[in-house]
């Protein structure tokens, strides 16, 4: 059963789905079923996928990936970043070359945050 908010691919086509309503039935895609998503919570090497959030005041908050910045080359890069407090949430999708970082706008005491690399796929804060 798919519950809110969580993340599937497809083996097959790459397709990658967030849940905005879960329900009983099983996801599908290419005639497959499609894959649950486990975000990773911590790199065993060199920290550069686990998203780092710094408030910045204002309802400012800064996401970036890795307390060392991860690379940004055409084939290996962060698709999107995605800011969560409570029941909302922000997104922002990335390309090679720009900086792993994304700004938004969202009040509130406690966040999370999550994202995807192309290759290591999703990691998330704890």
């Amino acid at each position: 059963m798919a519950k809110r908010s969580e993340i599937y691919k497809c083996e097959i086509c790459g397709n990658i789905v967030e849940v905005l309503h879960g329900g009983a039935g099983e996801l599908v895609c290419c005639g497959q079923p499609m894959v649950k998503m486990e975000a990773q919570t911590a790199d065993s090497s060199t920290e550069k996928h686990v998203p780092v959030i710094e408030k910045l005041g204002d309802g400012k908050v800064k996401v970036t990936v890795g307390s060392v910045l991860h690379p940004m080359e055409e084939k290996h890069y962060i698709e999107w970043i995605e800011l969560r407090s409570g029941d909302k949430s922000c997104r922002a999708y990335l390309e090679p070359g720009q900086k792993p970082e994304a700004l938004f706008q969202m009040d509130g005491d406690h966040f999370t945050a999550r994202e995807y690399c192309n290759i290591h796929k999703l990691w998330a804060t704890e």
